[in-house]
């Protein structure tokens, strides 16, 4: 039932951010009492804690499936960067500051995550694309691993990207094209400039 609660939250979080969902709202949605809710969790900032951490469980699930299923590490960027496409597609921007702003252990859980699972994510797709001859054999596996870590941290900040003159969606994808042409040989442009074609 937890679970269940929690992908319900989640999706109303993506949609209208953090802050605007009262716990009223949360427990009519779910069409139950906010005693009940309150018998899963302690309050708003455990609940917001536990619905971070199981939407980033949902997504690290479709990333590994995508992982699982590409059949080079060219192919695997791009079904991420689809999942990736469809995830900020669904969210709302002021999800990001509610969470900085108001539930910082929420956000913390958020990039504990991208600088743990995803760098290790980063790194092992970089050190396969160099196997494959698609990715330059020079490159500093290491050092563009954070980098990439940090581009997708970056493209959070609205002091950087401010929401009314940026989409994040596009800032996204022009980030990630970026980071992928400065990776890639000759033989990784012409793979990725079919895979570009899919789209």
């Amino acid at each position: 039932m937890e679970k269940k609660i929690l992908k319900e939250v989640g999706d109303m979080f993506m949609t209208y951010g953090v802050r605007s969902v009262s716990m009223d709202d949360i427990a009519r949605q779910l069409g139950m009492s906010k005693k009940t809710l309150y018998q899963y969790f302690n309050d708003k900032t455990d609940l917001v804690e536990k619905a971070t951490a199981e939407y980033i469980r949902i997504r690290q699930d479709e990333y590994d499936d995508a992982t699982k299923d590409a059949t080079n590490a060219i192919e695997e960027l791009h079904l991420i960067s689809r999942c990736v496409r469809k995830h900020f597609g669904e969210l709302n921007p002021s999800l990001v500051f509610d969470l900085k702003k108001f539930y910082p252990s929420a956000w913390n859980v958020f990039v504990e995550y991208e600088r743990k699972t995803v760098y290790e994510s980063v790194k092992d797709n970089l050190e396969r694309g160099i196997k494959e001859g698609y990715f330059r054999n020079e490159i500093n596996v290491e050092i563009l691993a954070l980098l990439r870590v940090e581009q997708i941290h970056m493209s959070f900040d609205p002091s950087v990207f401010p929401k009314d003159k940026f989409d994040f969606t596009q800032v996204q994808m022009e980030m990630f094209d970026h980071y992928v042409y400065g990776l890639l040989t000759p033989k990784g442009h012409e793979i990725y400039k079919l895979y570009k074609q899919e789209n």
